[in-house]
């Protein structure tokens, strides 16, 4: 880590924060050798970790309006979207209320009416029902330990499934030994019309369950792929070869 120069390092009830800083990139970190978050410093809109490009594939069959993120980190999808539309209204929950103030002070949050930041429990939030209604709901609740339990509960399932409007989607990243879980499948089988997936290269599992089955064919995808790869500014065709429904 030589590379790095540490910008900033405090803790709180749930552990580190560490703010790290290249020449090209910036990443938060919860503990040692953790990298929850890493920011490209010029094209802050790029995601640099596999996983969030791969949660950004529901834009293939999904063109929202409203969006929710549950775990902010350091804003990378918040980032990504805004590039891809810059209407879209996006309601961010974050936990800690330092890694809000990390994300707005190191990592470019772009903050503007837009968006809103809700420092709360992402489980309790959903739980509480007082938010509208929304077309995709991003969960990425993790710990320096790993996912967080409570985002593949069968309680957190069902409360994302009602904050969704008819045809949402809940995108959930998870770990590749998830894919084993026919539980956890037979929890999103309830409530959602189809589960797909996406193994990506550095063992994230990344599920979109959909409210309503999608019908577009790999040909359509890849056609979509294609432009929606230039509308992102990274490229899809990788990403989309590791896709398929979950069964």
């Amino acid at each position: 880590m030589s590379e790095f120069q540490v910008l900033y390092e405090s803790s709180d009830a749930l552990g580190p924060l560490i703010v790290l800083d290249s020449k090209t990139t910036r990443t938060l970190s919860f503990g040692d050798s953790d990298e929850q978050s890493k920011l490209l410093k010029l094209q802050p809109h790029i995601p640099q970790h596999t996983y969030l490009q791969a949660m950004l594939l529901v834009l293939l069959f999904q063109q929202p309006k409203r969006v929710m993120v549950l775990g902010l980190g350091g804003g990378g999808l918040i980032h990504a979207l805004k590039h891809f539309d810059a209407g879209i209204k996006m309601t961010a929950v974050e936990l800690r209320p330092q890694v809000i103030e990390l994300a707005k002070r190191y990592f470019q949050l772009p903050m503007s009416k837009k968006l809103t930041i809700e420092q709360a429990d992402a489980a309790e939030f959903l739980a509480a029902k007082q938010h509208k209604k929304v077309d995709i709901i991003f969960a990425d609740i993790y710990s320096a330990e790993g996912v967080d339990d409570k985002q593949l509960s069968a309680a957190f399932i069902a409360d994302a499934s009602a904050m969704l409007k008819a045809e949402g989607v809940l995108v959930l990243n998870c770990w590749k030994e998830h894919s084993q879980d026919r539980a956890l499948l037979a929890r999103l089988q309830q409530h959602f019309a189809q589960v797909s997936a996406c193994l990506t290269g550095g063992g994230n599992w990344v599920i979109f369950a959909t409210k309503r089955d999608q019908q577009m064919t790999i040909s359509g995808l890849k056609n979509k792929a294609q432009q929606l790869s230039q509308q992102l500014d990274f490229p899809l065709a990788r990403l989309l070869t590791r896709f398929d429904v979950w069964s």
